[in-house]
């Protein structure tokens, strides 16, 4: 009689697994099924994400190149076109790139305080400056992107900026 028990426990637990597998058949495929959207809206995401956080960085860092530029000496400073294409020409990358330049200049004294200033580089200050003119640049960059993809309730372009102001040098 033991043998029969045996026997008969080994068929219950076929028949177990099998109507267990049966269950289970179409299962992995729903998983992927409702998985795989979330999983894809997620790399899409990082996707925008990084090609924006790369048009940003690339605008912030055309507006210090053309500060660069136009710091290395008071001719360069007064030269608003060649910083604006240094500006430029540096996020050759991003379309639409548009740079602005400025320049400010204030009276220093011996001991290094602003004593007038800061203000336009061609009025009083420059000429009543009894010490040391100190000129600084400042490049205001910004650049129209449109995202990858349009997503309900974001708008359909980002203007990203970028400023950067640089002390001209005194030579």
């Amino acid at each position: 009689m033991p043998n029969a028990f045996i026997v008969g426990e080994q068929r219950s637990s076929r028949l177990l697994r099998d109507l267990t597998a049966r269950a289970d058949a179409g299962q992995a495929l729903v998983e992927a099924a409702l998985v795989l959207p979330v999983l894809l809206l997620l790399i899409l995401s990082a996707l925008e994400t990084g090609s924006i956080a790369y048009n940003a960085i690339e605008v912030a860092n055309a507006a210090e190149a053309g500060a660069l530029y136009g710091s290395q000496s008071r001719a360069n400073a007064a030269n608003t076109t060649g910083i604006a294409q240094a500006a430029t020409n540096d996020a050759s990358n991003v379309l639409s790139v548009t740079a602005t330049a400025t320049t400010t200049c204030a009276c220093q004294s011996a001991a290094g305080t602003i004593t007038a200033g800061p203000g336009s580089c061609t009025g009083t200050i420059v000429t009543s400056c009894a010490s040391s003119v100190v000129e600084w640049v400042n490049v205001v960059t910004a650049a129209n992107v449109t995202p990858m993809f349009q997503l309900p309730g974001l708008p359909a372009t980002l203007t990203l900026k970028g400023n950067a102001t640089m002390r001209v040098a005194q030579n």
